[in-house]
């Protein structure tokens, strides 16, 4: 990721919440950017669809020495040597459709600038295999928009839990979470952390 001017801005606005504040005091100030290359964070989220990140980091780097992971390398590639690097035959088959996509409409940075969140997970949510969670973890780590809340997470919804100190239906947590606005990202990232740590 890039460097992030509103970081400080964002954290010093979280801070305002008493039940985040002792997590960014403890992390300190995290931030939110671009990704350098929109089409390998793209399979890298579609490689973490319902599994552990650890699982997910083992086929990562598997597929990352394999094979050149570009929309041409991954659409030349034999399905087999995907799947030989531990991906299974579906998400072998959403690589390959996101692939298709960003060679077809030529995905870009500039691609997205003119499109607010919603369109952006409208747009993506056609390619095969992409959801929703995968549309917004491409928001937030690939594209670097600051404003996102990715509820369908399962990370989020206990880490919300613990922050909140209670259980929260999705909802509520989507109606909590708006008291963070215009910085969901950011608080997404304390979120993490607090589940993770």
């Amino acid at each position: 990721m890039t460097d992030d001017p509103t970081a400080a801005e964002a954290v010093a606005t979280l801070r305002e919440d008493n039940a985040l504040e002792p997590y960014i005091h403890e992390y300190g100030q995290l931030t939110v950017g671009p990704a350098d290359d929109l089409y390998q964070r793209l399979v890298v989220s579609l490689l973490r669809q319902q599994v552990s990140i650890d699982a997910a980091e083992a086929v990562r780097e598997r597929l990352f020495k394999s094979v050149e992971v570009t929309p041409e390398g991954i659409a030349a590639a034999d399905p087999d040597h995907l799947t030989d690097a531990g991906l299974s035959n579906a998400k072998a088959e959403y690589a390959k459709a996101a692939a298709d996509a960003f060679s077809e409409r030529e995905y870009s940075l500039a691609y997205f600038e003119g499109m607010d969140d919603e369109a952006v997970v409208d747009e993506l949510t056609t390619i095969r295999g992409v959801g929703p969670w995968t549309a917004k973890m491409f928001l937030l780590y690939g594209l670097g928009r600051k404003d996102v809340f990715p509820v369908e997470d399962l990370g989020i919804r206990r880490g919300m839990d613990i922050v909140c100190d209670e259980e929260l239906t999705r909802t509520e947590m989507v109606e909590r979470a708006r008291d963070w606005k215009p910085y969901r990202s950011y608080a997404s990232l304390y979120l993490w952390r607090a589940y993770e740590g």
